[in-house]
């Protein structure tokens, strides 16, 4: 358990992280067996300001958006509203008559891309980078960032047809590669639901749970707890970060066009907490069902096969881990680069907000901070070998 030494040596661990600016500024929250074991705020929201970070910061998630979209896509499971077999093209035209870069040409695809290669990142669907199917994305999110403030900013279901345009990197189901999976589950949420992304995470996850500050975008009233992004100034120092990334419009007080299932949320870590609580609770929160036990367990379990798991473990920081509902999952903890909890699950993003359930353990614990290109870094796993050491 937590004692006294681990407290210190976790507060210490972030104020030395602050201190060789890796990060302006933190917060962590740990809970053991459903109860709040620690909070510590440390650092500033805003360098330039003064700004301390405080409780009710709300930082952007990026790719922490992840499992919740997750989570909506298996509630609509459950519900019969689609199954994970069926083909992405029954519901966004742009995934009909698909190819896959391969060997410099474009072949037709042997299958369609399905719900379930959404959710396992197994479908061909890449970020920008380069290569045939790398560069196609590129151009759709140059064009994204292009329209971002204008009139004629693209939609989610535009975007989502645009990408389903793009050429697949492999054929569906066939490898594994981190990309635009989720960002296309929020459309098909659309169309299924005739509801715009947002509204259907607000009415089924966000108000029911009490995620108060948990959304697309941070409205004006709450403007000032927004946490500045920096980035390295390349002298040993940090900087306001300036840009755009992955369609997400950095200053997020507008409600924004595109509703990015793979980046696009803001949030604070009590309201992620309610979030990460829910799952490690089985699908409950506060006497409701938000899934079922056994739908959990499904989205916690290893969802790979040989030849998906061998693109994944290219992947060198998340050794010992597999892949599944967005998310990782340890299954060989001794193989890990930290000391970790057997089947333990979680995600990060790319500005470094973390969380990790750890069932084995009934522990949940996450970690926020904005700093750009961050994901799971120093601080972070040093915070991991601290809190789940002890458990």
């Amino acid at each position: 358990m937590l004692g006294a030494k681990e407290v210190q040596n976790i507060k210490d661990a972030i104020r030395t992280a602050i201190e060789r600016n890796e990060i302006a500024g933190a917060n962590l929250l740990i809970f053991k067996d459903g109860k709040e074991v620690l909070y510590h705020e440390d650092g500033w929201a805003s360098i330039e300001e003064q700004l301390p970070i405080k409780r009710d910061t709300i930082f952007r998630l990026f790719s922490m958006t992840k499992p919740v979209t997750a989570a909506a896509t298996m509630m609509l499971v459950e519900r019969g509203k689609f199954d994970l077999y069926e083909p992405v093209s029954r519901f966004l035209e742009g995934f009909r008559n698909q190819v896959v870069a391969e060997n410099g040409s474009l072949i037709p695809v042997k299958r369609d891309v399905r719900i379930s290669d959404l959710l396992n990142m197994t479908s061909g669907l890449l970020y920008p980078q380069d290569g045939v199917a790398g560069m196609a994305v590129a151009r759709v999110f140059d064009e994204i960032h292009a329209k971002l403030n204008t009139d004629n900013a693209l939609t989610t279901l535009e975007i989502a047809n645009k990408l389903g345009e793009c050429p697949l990197a492999f054929q569906p189901g066939e490898s594994w590669a981190y990309g635009t999976s989720a960002d296309i589950l929020g459309a098909v949420i659309e169309v299924v639901t005739g509801m715009r992304f947002g509204e259907f995470l607000k009415k089924e996850i966000f108000e029911p749970l009490g995620m108060e500050d948990t959304a697309f975008y941070v409205p004006k009233e709450k403007y000032h707890r927004l946490a500045n992004t920096y980035m390295w100034d390349g002298k040993g120092g940090l900087k306001l970060y300036p840009g755009h990334n992955l369609g997400i419009y950095q200053d997020m007080d507008r409600d924004p066009a595109f509703e990015s299932g793979g980046a696009g949320l803001a949030s604070t870590i009590d309201d992620y907490s309610k979030f990460a609580l829910m799952l490690l609770n089985g699908g409950s929160y506060n006497g409701r069902q938000f899934l079922n036990p056994r739908t959990v367990k499904y989205m916690t379990t290893k969802a790979l096969n040989k030849k998906q798991q061998k693109s994944f473990n290219l992947w060198i920081d998340l050794e010992g881990h597999t892949y599944g509902s967005l998310m990782r999952i340890l299954n060989d903890p001794q193989k890990a680069g930290t000391i970790g909890s057997p089947y333990e699950y979680g995600w990060d993003g790319w500005l470094g907000c973390y969380f990790a359930n750890c069932p084995a353990d009934n522990l949940c614990f996450l970690f926020m901070t904005q700093k750009t290109d961050a994901g799971t870094m120093h601080i972070t796993r040093r915070l991991r070998n601290i809190i789940i050491g002890s458990m």
